[in-house]
């Protein structure tokens, strides 16, 4: 059974950089031709997606937040991660990490949410 389990702080100070874990047991986050995508709901707002990091190491960011977010993976722990810097209130929000199904290779949005991982409130503290 795959399952995927957020983890870090449920709080973060203005400014700061807000940091999660996704941890993926059940399959290896380097199986062709999975994606790997945080997403993201603040309150009373839709849902919006992030970013992802491809089986093979590629990563694909929203045009909005790409200057402020960067995806990792560490392939020994079947971990992917999320860094988002500077943040302020409107990153406030319930977090979800994601497994997709692959579109075309260039285009992230043909990608589809297979599998949701667990929902994770970070509240950003000014």
């Amino acid at each position: 059974q795959v399952q995927l389990q957020e983890s870090g702080p449920g709080l973060v100070n203005s400014s700061q950089t807000l940091s999660l874990t996704c941890t993926v047991s059940g399959v290896s986050i380097t199986t062709n031709y999975y994606g790997w995508s945080w997403i993201r709901q603040p309150p009373g707002k839709g849902l919006e997606w992030m970013g992802a990091i491809a089986y093979d190491g590629t990563t694909y960011y929203s045009p909005s937040l790409k200057s402020r977010t960067s995806i990792s993976r560490d392939t020994s722990k079947n971990q992917f991660s999320l860094q988002l810097t500077s943040v302020t209130s409107e990153d406030t929000a319930v977090y979800y990490c994601t497994r997709d199904g692959s579109g075309r290779y260039s285009d992230y949005a043909s990608w589809y949410i297979e599998l949701w991982g667990q929902d994770t409130l970070v509240t950003v503290s000014s």
